[in-house]
C-alpha cells in the first residue's frame, strides 16, 4: 500500500455527494468521492467532493477536526479519492450556493481516509471551459467522463433508455435479442466481417441492423418485438455517426404505418416527459417526401424557423429573361422562391455569396432582389407589369424583404435552395438563443416524412438502388412500375424528424415473396443471387408472413438532442474518432501471427 493510502475497512458510504439538503442538518454522514477542487480560507480548508451524483462542500476546521486532520487534508491533490466522516451543517443564508444542489449545507469533517492518490493530470477535470483537445480527452476518456458535464449525459442516456423500455413493455412488446454474428448481407453500408476459426474461409458479419431477424420474428408469431440493438456499419463518419451505435428497434404485426406513428409518438412523449419533464404535442405533423423537398429542400427539415419555399414555376415561365424562364420550362423542371423577412438589409455582397452556396449545392444559379420601391423598375425587367406584383404576392413578400429564387430539375433545385435555407435558419436559431438548448428552453418540432421513393438511380453503377432498403412494401398502385419505370415507385417508407435531425427510419415491410423477388430484381439481383444472400428470409415468407411494420430510432442521437449536444460522441461512453479508431485502447490493432494461422488467413502482415 502506498504511503498514506488506506483501505475502506468498515467504512461505508451513507449518502452520495448529490443527496444532502437542509433537512439533513445535524446528522452524521460518511461521504466518498473525488476531490474536485480545494480552497484554503485563512486556515480553514474547503473541499468540493464529487461523485457521479453531484457535489458537496466539505470543511476541514482546526477547531472541530483538529490541526492534524487539517494538515493531512491540505496535502490532498485534485482527483484524489477520499472518504470523510462528519456532521452536516446548515449554511448561513448569505453563504447558500444556489448553483449547487447541495448548496444549503456543508459537512464539517471529523475523520479522513485517503483511498487513492492521483498523478499529474493530462488535463484538468474541474475546468468549467474545457481547453483540452477532443483527441486528448478521448485518449483519457475515463478522466473525461468524470466531468459532471459528461457524467450527466450518461445518466440522461440511462433515463431515456429506461423510459423507452418501460413504455414498450407497457404496450405488450417483448424484448428479444438478435444475433451479433450474422450472414454478410448488403444493407447500404460495408459490413464489419469476422473470420471463422472453425470454418476456414468463411466469415460472419457484425449486424448493420436487426432488419432480417426482426422480420423473421414476425413470421414466427412474436407479434411485437423490440430491443436496444447494437448496430455496426463500416462507413464514413461524422458528428452524428459512429461505427457502432445503438437504436431503439421495434417491429409490429397486423398494423399500418398509422399504427406505428401513434405508438412512436407515445414513446417520444414518454421519453421527453421522463427525462426533461416536457410535454410533447402529439400527433406529429406529417408530410410526404415530395412535399418536404418542394417546401423545405430537405427530407429532414427544421421547422423551428420559416423560410418555406413557394413554387413559382408558372410565373417564372412567363419571364422574358431566359435565365429565369428556361429552367422552369424543361420537363420535370421547377422554379422555387424563398422570402427572407427583412432581407432588404442584407448587402449585395452577401446576396452574391448566397448564389455561391446554391451553385455549390448543384443549382445552376440564383436570382435575388430586395423588395424596395426604389428597385421596382429594374425588377420589372424580370417580371414585367403586373407579373411582378403577382410574383411578390405569391411569395408573401412585402417592402423591406428580400426574395431569392432558382430553377432547374426539381429535386436538385430544391435541395440546393435547401442548403441556403438551412444556413439562414441556423443563423436565426443562434440569434434566438436556441442552439444547444434543452428542456423548456428548446422548441421540439417533430415531423413525420413519409412516402419516399423506393429506389434511386446510381449513375456511377448504372443501376437502381434502394433509397432505404429493399424490404419496404411499394405502394400498391405503383407495383406495375417495378419492371417498367422504378423511379415512379413510391413506398410505405417513413422517417421521424426532429429539429432538422433524422431520429428514426422505418417502413411497412414486404410480406409476400413474389413482391420481394420483384423488388430485388430491380436492384440487379437474380433469383439465385437473392436466395444466396437472403434465402432464409425468402424461405420464411413461404410459410405465411403476417403484414408487419417497424422502425429503428437512434438512441445516441435522441440523447444528443435531449442534452443539447452537437455530437453523438458526447452521449457514448467510449466512442471512436472520425477515423473509426479508439484512442483510449488503441483499436483497431494488429493481431499475432498465430491468430492468423488459426483463422486460416493469408495475405496480411501480422505484427
Amino acid at each position: 500500500m502506498a504511503q498514506g493510502i488506506e483501505g475502506l475497512g468498515d467504512w461505508r458510504r451513507t449518502h452520495t455527494c448529490g443527496q444532502l439538503g437542509g433537512g439533513d442538518a445535524g446528522g452524521s454522514v460518511t461521504l466518498m468521492g473525488w476531490v474536485h477542487r480545494s480552497r484554503d480560507h485563512g486556515g480553514v480548508l474547503f473541499v468540493d467532493l464529487r461523485d457521479r451524483h453531484g457535489m458537496t462542500q466539505v470543511v476541514f476546521h482546526p477547531e472541530t477536526g483538529g490541526k492534524e486532520l487539517l494538515d493531512r487534508a491540505s496535502r490532498l491533490g485534485n482527483e484524489y479519492v477520499i472518504a470523510v466522516r462528519g456532521v452536516v451543517m446548515a449554511r448561513p443564508a448569505d453563504a447558500v450556493n444556489a448553483n449547487m444542489a447541495t448548496g444549503a449545507i456543508e459537512v464539517d469533517i471529523r475523520e479522513l481516509k485517503v483511498l487513492s492518490a492521483c498523478e499529474p493530470l493530462p488535463f484538468q477535470v474541474n475546468e468549467e471551459h474545457m481547453l483540452a483537445s477532443e483527441d486528448l480527452r478521448l485518449k483519457f476518456r475515463y478522466l473525461d467522463l468524470r466531468r459532471p458535464e459528461l457524467a450527466s449525459m450518461l445518466a440522461l442516456r440511462h433515463r431515456a433508455a429506461q423510459a423507452a423500455r418501460a413504455y414498450l413493455d407497457g404496450q405488450g412488446f417483448l424484448e428479444i435479442e438478435t444475433p451479433l454474428l450474422v450472414k454478410p448481407t448488403p444493407e447500404g453500408a460495408r459490413d464489419y466481417v469476422v473470420p471463422s476459426r472453425v470454418h476456414h474461409g468463411s466469415f460472419y458479419a457484425l449486424p448493420q441492423s436487426p432488419q432480417l431477424y426482426k422480420q423473421t420474428l414476425m413470421i414466427a408469431g412474436c407479434d411485437r418485438y423490440y430491443q436496444l440493438a447494437r448496430c455496426l456499419r463500416d462507413e464514413d463518419l461524422r458528428a452524428d455517426r459512429q461505427p457502432e451505435h445503438t437504436q431503439i428497434d421495434l417491429e409490429m404485426s397486423f398494423v399500418t404505418e398509422d399504427d406505428v406513428f401513434t405508438l412512436v409518438e407515445g414513446l417520444y412523449a414518454e421519453v421527453w416527459r421522463k427525462t426533461l419533464g416536457v410535454e410533447l404535442k402529439t400527433p406529429f405533423p406529417r408530410v410526404t417526401y415530395d412535399d418536404a423537398m418542394r417546401r423545405y429542400g430537405s427530407d429532414k427539415p427544421d421547422l423551428r424557423f420559416g423560410l418555406e419555399f413557394v413554387d413559382v414555376t408558372a410565373l417564372c415561365a412567363q419571364s422574358p429573361r431566359n435565365v429565369v424562364a428556361n429552367g422552369a420550362k424543361v420537363p420535370g423542371g421547377i422554379a422555387v422562391a424563398m422570402r427572407i423577412p427583412g432581407g432588404a438589409e442584407i448587402s449585395g455582397t452577401q446576396l452574391r455569396k448566397f448564389e455561391d452556396v446554391v451553385k455549390s449545392a448543384g443549382a445552376g444559379g440564383l436570382t435575388f432582389f430586395k423588395v424596395l420601391a426604389a428597385d421596382r423598375e429594374k425588377q420589372q425587367v424580370i417580371f414585367p407589369g403586373a407579373l411582378l406584383d403577382e410574383f411578390l404576392s405569391a411569395v408573401g413578400a412585402v417592402e423591406g424583404d428580400a426574395v431569392v429564387f432558382t430553377n432547374g430539375p426539381w429535386e436538385r433545385t430544391c435541395k440546393a435552395l435547401g442548403v441556403l435555407r438551412s444556413q439562414l435558419g441556423q443563423a436565426e436559431l443562434e440569434k434566438r438563443g436556441l442552439l444547444g438548448k434543452t428542456g423548456h428552453e428548446q422548441e421540439w418540432r417533430f415531423l413525420w416524412v413519409r412516402q419516399f421513393p423506393l429506389f434511386e438511380y446510381n449513375e456511377d453503377a448504372k443501376r437502381w438502388e434502394p433509397k432505404h432498403h429493399m424490404f419496404t412494401m411499394p405502394n400498391p398502385e405503383h407495383l406495375d412500375y417495378l419492371e417498367t419505370d422504378p423511379g415512379k415507385v413510391y413506398a410505405q417508407l417513413y422517417d421521424v424528424v426532429l429539429n432538422g435531425n433524422e431520429l428514426g427510419s422505418g417502413s411497412v415491410r414486404i410480406h409476400r415473396p413474389d413482391i420481394q423477388e420483384r423488388v430485388m430484381k430491380v436492384t440487379g439481383l437474380t433469383k439465385e443471387q437473392a436466395y444466396e444472400k437472403f434465402g432464409f428470409l425468402l424461405d420464411a415468407y413461404r410459410y405465411a408472413s403476417p403484414p408487419h411494420a417497424g422502425i429503428g430510432m437512434g438512441l445516441d442521437r435522441i440523447v444528443m438532442l435531449l442534452g443539447g449536444r452537437d455530437s453523438i460522441r458526447d452521449t457514448i461512453a467510449f466512442p471512436k474518432t472520425a477515423s473509426a479508431t479508439s484512442l483510449m485502447d488503441g483499436s483497431p490493432s494488429a493481431v499475432e501471427a498465430e491468430t492468423w494461422r488459426e483463422l486460416g488467413l493469408k495475405g496480411a502482415e501480422a505484427k
